[in-house]
């Protein structure tokens, strides 16, 4: 059940980041990291249908953290890349190459190699007021050091930097989500007596906010492959320091565990070298490319009258 969800809610947040993409592309620059951003994207149609899906994808994700571990759900929505990818090709008609691919299939399957390597169980614990605190105070910190590195260097740089803004935030999200799937089970009531559903709507806030300042600082493949990448990589730290996840050990499995995250950065490399990531190629905007795809379909020739 929690495999499936996952996989819903990866497919779901793909289709989310190419409408929200859309809706904020056409934004001025100078409109960066101000809530006029924001006012912009809801001006448009196309955004609030991906706010839309937001919401969706945030239900199949909590009913997954429900049903499973923080450090096995997370890993699965590294399929979102796939999903991206097949979306850009299908629906964008955008030309993958072998390095897109290779790209893709080494970061999904360097994260499922370290799943099925470090098999994490447990994740029954609640963090205590002093784990939260420690847990709130890096994170913070973390995001804070990823927004002041975008505001600066190349549009690729500036996605990627605020992707792994809103992987860190997304992340500690899905660590609120997750003890309040705990708390649900004692009843609704006792769910408004701790702090985690008031923190969440602030993290929430502030992941959407980041999210459109990544989608709108560069290209779509940037900001995605650092939030899909980093967001299970914190998940299973939060995991084994806030629930108690537990990892399998020993010499073999650790050295297995550390191979499938080497495989895993080589992907992003290969990623991050890609024409699709740095914007080079040819590569124009969503809302170009999309008004393309529909004229040739408009100019296609009938099904009888080709060869």
């Amino acid at each position: 059940m929690a495999f499936v969800l996952a996989a819903l809610a990866a497919l779901v947040n793909a289709v989310t980041s190419v409408l929200q993409r859309i809706g904020v592309e056409s934004a001025p620059a100078e409109s960066a990291l101000r809530l006029s951003l924001i006012s912009h994207a809801i001006r448009r149609g196309i955004w609030l249908l991906g706010f839309a899906l937001m919401l969706v994808e945030f239900g199949l994700q909590a009913t997954a953290l429900r049903f499973g571990e923080l450090s096995v759900v997370q890993p699965v929505l590294t399929t979102e890349l796939l999903f991206l990818l097949l979306i850009l090709a299908l629906w964008f008609r955008y030309r993958l190459g072998a390095r897109e691919w290779l790209g893709a299939i080494l970061v999904v399957g360097g994260l499922s190699a370290f799943f099925l390597a470090a098999r994490p169980r447990g994740g029954q614990h609640l963090p205590d007021s002093a784990q939260w605190v420690v847990a709130t105070a890096v994170a913070g910190a973390a995001v804070a050091g990823c927004v002041l590195g975008a505001r600066h260097g190349p549009r690729w740089w500036r996605a990627a930097a605020f992707g792994a803004a809103t992987a860190i935030t997304a992340a500690y999200s899905a660590a609120l989500t997750k003890a309040l799937t705990s708390y649900v089970s004692e009843g609704w009531g006792h769910v408004f007596t701790h702090f985690q559903p008031y923190m969440l709507s602030v993290t929430g806030l502030g992941t959407v906010f980041l999210l459109q300042n990544a989608l709108h600082a560069g290209p779509i493949t940037a900001s995605r492959t650092t939030l899909v990448t980093l967001n299970p990589l914190v998940s299973i730290v939060l995991g084994v320091t806030l629930f108690a996840d537990v990892l399998r050990g020993g010499g073999l499995w650790v050295t297995l565990e550390v191979a499938a995250l080497a495989v895993l950065v080589l992907g992003v490399v290969v990623l991050a070298r890609s024409p699709l990531v740095a914007g080079a190629g040819g590569v124009g905007g969503f809302e170009e490319t999309l008004a393309d795809a529909r004229h040739r379909t408009l100019e296609a020739p009938p099904v009888d009258a080709l060869p």
